[in-house]
């Protein structure tokens, strides 16, 4: 019995109420410094299944490929991001069509602070947690690059604090719609990877990459206006309380915060599709210098390759001969 109360403390979520509803009882959680256990947990199985992904899948792909020591790394990384993210995007998925929070985007803001969350909501952002922490420990089990660190580090800790505010403030429903978006671009960036260092020449999923990029990045943008500039002020509830977990609606209540937020978000998006479009034309530029060295190649083959045309007849001791063998002498014209 014991063992099984300390079990269940890393297994499932803890902090589970009865919320009275129309139809009577329904089962829902919050959070709490248990979560940390049972974070704790899933980092420990995340572990395992990275390194099962590692041995099965991207080791025997490498050995075949004889990748260099960059791209080899480069194509870990991909590859794991591909199965985390592919997984993480069907799972969101289904959590906000069942949730209805697509289908009703006023949801989002309505009766907020969401303080109470549905099983499956709860368990979906401590495995996000779990995910990005065990990240941390795997910079020396996959032994990243020196180089690399800085960059992965950044890239882990934007997550795990935007999920962990997403959490903690109350903001998981406007948290899950953003995931889903940022996951479905990342997949699409790490798959052209993939496919790119398989086949270099094979470039056509970037493409898709950078058109998904786009539109996700719209969709955040105006998903942060609508959800900050016009629903949040309009939550009943507008005073600071922190027991209930109301954090935010009496600050967006004011005009001028509620302004400085919304510009902050849209110098972080420019900020962000500015470091897209230089990818993007540095990538361009290298295709198009690629494509021109080509062409320059080819034609000097061509020019090398082109026989040299030579006068009809043949050469018999330096003299031109005609095919009958005669000189081909003109003839002098008789003056009349």
């Amino acid at each position: 019995q014991v063992t099984a109360k300390t079990a269940f403390l890393f297994i499932l979520p803890q902090y589970n109420v009865s919320v009275p509803t129309a139809d009577g009882e329904l089962v829902q959680y919050h959070y709490g410094l248990k979560d940390l256990v049972t974070i704790l947990f899933y980092i420990f199985i995340a572990i395992i299944l990275h390194a099962v992904v590692q041995e099965y899948a991207l080791d025997k792909i490498n050995r075949r490929l004889h990748l260099s020591k960059v791209k080899h790394s480069k194509f870990n990384e991909s590859g794991q991001l591909v199965a985390f993210h592919l997984t993480s995007l069907i799972w969101c998925l289904y959590v906000v069509v069942t949730e209805g929070y697509i289908s009703n985007p006023r949801s989002l803001w309505e009766n907020y602070p969401h303080v109470y969350l549905p099983f499956q909501v709860k368990f979906f952002y401590l495995c996000q947690l779990a995910y990005w922490l065990h990240a941390l420990p795997e910079l020396y089990f996959q032994k990243v690059r020196k180089e690399e660190i800085p960059r992965q580090l950044r890239c882990i800790a934007l997550y795990l604090v935007h999920i962990a505010g997403a959490y903690l403030l109350n903001l998981t429903r406007l948290g899950l719609i953003l995931l889903l978006l940022q996951y479905l671009a990342e997949f699409f960036f790490h798959m052209a990877r993939l496919v790119y260092f398989t086949d270099e020449n094979n470039e056509k999923l970037f493409n898709v990459w950078a058109v998904v990029f786009v539109v996700t990045r719209l969709f955040t943008l105006t998903l942060y206006i609508l959800v900050i500039g016009f629903g949040l002020p309009r939550v009943e509830n507008q005073a600071l309380d922190t027991e209930r977990g109301n954090f935010f609606s009496f600050l967006f209540n004011n005009i001028l915060f509620r302004m400085s937020v919304l510009l902050l978000v849209c110098l972080f998006q420019a900020s962000v599709m500015w470091r897209f479009i230089h990818f993007q034309l540095r990538r361009w530029r290298e295709y198009w210098n690629e494509q021109s060295s080509r062409k320059r190649a080819a034609t000097s083959a061509k020019q090398q390759a082109k026989p040299l045309k030579r006068d009809s007849g043949y050469h018999e001791n330096g003299v031109v001969k005609a095919e009958n063998g005669t000189s081909p002498r003109t003839k002098k014209l008789k003056s009349p």
